[in-house]
């Protein structure tokens, strides 16, 4: 836990497993600039690459990246009907993924048996489990959570992403963007006061502030440059999509002498969800 005053921040990558881009730029992030844990995708094609290079690299802290949409499951199409479709894929949009997983009940011993599926695929890896979170952070969604907290101890569930970021402070960092900003702000402050005090009782660690929610794919060395001066006291996590083709500008951000060096004169440490 950090003392009062100190400044830590986890820096995280997302998808990590979705492609022999995203790995490559995860692993270069990590050897060459601020990026200190990935959280990887199960189901993904290029999973066993990314084990591998999370393997060579043990400081890297690799958590498990939940997917319930726009990806593949773990549990054939045969187990889990409501959920994929016959190629085993979760739908596209996240508004009915959303309302289907909350008003449909039948779903929801299908949700439970994916949910500990993509653990056990996670945990057979070998891998320390170093936090939880989800794609597009549906381990928030009133259904998932639920059950990830009821099945906490045999999940072994000890670090989660709490989604929440400053409308105030994003609207002096980065301009434009005001209804996507102003929407997720609302959503995720909402779910996660509904989840803090369920955390807090089950000891299960988080960071007190979640940055990148409200940048959408736009974490670039502009936006670091000027949020690094302005993390508050305590523990902290900016996470990011970092790739070698689409998401390029984010995994130069990660890898910018510019932000190392700022890091370094703000006296800002670089941990891992483990490290909380």
């Amino acid at each position: 836990m950090a003392s009062p005053e100190k400044r830590r921040i986890i820096v995280n990558a997302d998808d990590f497993g979705l492609s022999s881009s995203v790995n490559t730029a995860v692993i270069r992030a990590h050897r060459d600039g601020i990026l200190t844990t990935a959280s990887l995708m199960v189901n993904e094609p290029s999973l066993d690459e990314a084990v591998k290079l999370a393997k060579e690299n043990p400081r890297l802290g690799v958590g498990l990246h939940l997917t319930f949409l726009m990806g593949h499951s773990a549990l054939s199409s045969e187990k889990i009907t409501g959920l994929v479709n016959a190629h085993g894929e979760f739908t596209n949009s996240p508004v009915g993924a959303g309302m289907s997983y909350f008003f449909k009940h039948s779903l929801r011993e299908q949700l439970r048996a994916e949910i500990h599926a993509q653990f056990e695929k996670f945990h057979a890896t070998g891998l320390k489990l170093d936090h939880v979170n989800g794609h597009l952070h549906l381990h928030l969604h009133p259904v998932i959570f639920k059950i990830l907290m009821a099945d906490a101890e045999k999940l072994r569930i000890t670090h989660l992403r709490l989604t929440r970021d400053c409308l105030a402070r994003s609207r002096q960092l980065s301009r434009g963007h005001w209804f996507y900003k102003i929407s997720h702000a609302a959503i995720f402050e909402f779910l996660s006061r509904r989840a803090r005090p369920v955390l807090a009782a089950k000891k299960i660690r988080h960071a007190q502030i979640t940055f990148g929610l409200l940048q959408d794919s736009r974490v670039d060395e502009e936006y670091l440059l000027k949020l690094l001066p302005e993390l508050p006291p305590g523990d902290s996590e900016l996470y990011s999509h970092p790739t070698l083709d689409k998401f390029k500008h984010e995994f130069e951000a990660l890898v910018s002498p510019r932000v190392r060096e700022q890091v370094n004169r703000l006296g800002l440490e670089l941990i891992r969800y483990q490290d909380l």
